[in-house]
C-alpha cells in the first residue's frame, strides 16, 4: 500500500477517535478544513512542522504514522543497524531532505522517543516545532544552528543540548556536510 494513502488513512482514524471534526482540527492547528481534508485523502503532502502540529493535536506520534507493526520477540528488542524505520520527509513535502531514524520500536514505546536526525547541508525544519514534553540531543556528526524561544546557538560534535519542548524550536544545518544528532524525547512527538 502506497505510503502517502498510510499516512492520510491513519491520521483521519486519529481525528475520528477523538472525535474531533476537520473544522476543529483546523482550528487547533491554524490551517483550513479543505488542507486537513486533502491531507487526509492523501491529496497534499503537508511540511514536516504542519504533519508535527497535527500529529500532536491529536496525541500520536509522526512516526507511528509511518511504522511497521511488528510483535515483540521477547523481553528486549533490538533495532539492528541498517534495519531500522527511517522517516524521510520526502514523503511530506519534496526537497526537505531531513530523515529520522528510528532508534525504538514505536509500537511498544509511549513514553520515550530516539532518533538519529539525519539533516543534510543547508536545510532546516523549514518553521518552529512546539509541544508538551523535555529534548535532548547529542551532535554525532556536522555544525547545527539550534534556535529555542528567542536563543540561537551553534552546536557541533560532541556537543550535547538539553530544553523544554513547549518553547518554539528549530534548526538549520550549517555545515557543509551531513549532519547527524541523537535526539531524544519524552513524550513521543514524532
Amino acid at each position: 500500500m502506497n505510503q502517502e494513502i498510510v499516512i492520510g488513512a491513519r491520521l483521519k482514524h486519529a481525528r475520528l477517535n477523538r472525535k474531533l471534526s476537520l473544522r476543529q482540527l483546523s482550528e487547533k492547528v491554524g490551517c483550513t478544513e479543505s488542507f486537513l481534508s486533502k491531507v487526509e485523502n492523501s491529496k497534499v503532502r503537508p511540511s514536516i512542522t504542519m504533519l508535527h502540529k497535527i500529529a500532536v493535536t491529536l496525541g500520536i506520534s509522526v512516526a507511528r504514522l509511518f511504522a511497521e507493526e511488528e510483535a515483540s520477540a521477547g523481553p528486549v528488542t533490538v533495532m539492528r543497524n541498517g534495519q531500522r524505520q527511517l522517516l524521510r520527509t520526502e514523503h511530506l513535502r519534496a526537497g526537505d531532505g531531513i530523515s529520522l531514524e528510528t532508534l525504538l520500536p514505536n509500537h511498544l514505546c509511549a513514553l520515550l522517543e530516539a532518533n538519529i536526525h539525519h539533516i543534510p547541508a543547508g536545510t532546516s525544519t523549514q518553521g518552529f516545532l512546539e509541544h508538551q514534553g523535555e529534548e535532548m540531543g547529542y551532535v554525532l556528526q556536522g555544525d547545527l544552528e539550534l534556535t529555542v524561544a528567542d536563543q540561537t546557538i551553534r552546536v557541533g560534535k560532541g556537543d550535547s543540548f538539553f530544553f523544554l519542548s513547549h518553547l518554539p524550536h528549530g534548526y538549520r544545518n550549517i555545515g557543509s556536510i551531513e549532519a547527524q544528532v541523537l535526539w531524544v524525547n519524552t513524550p513521543q512527538s514524532f
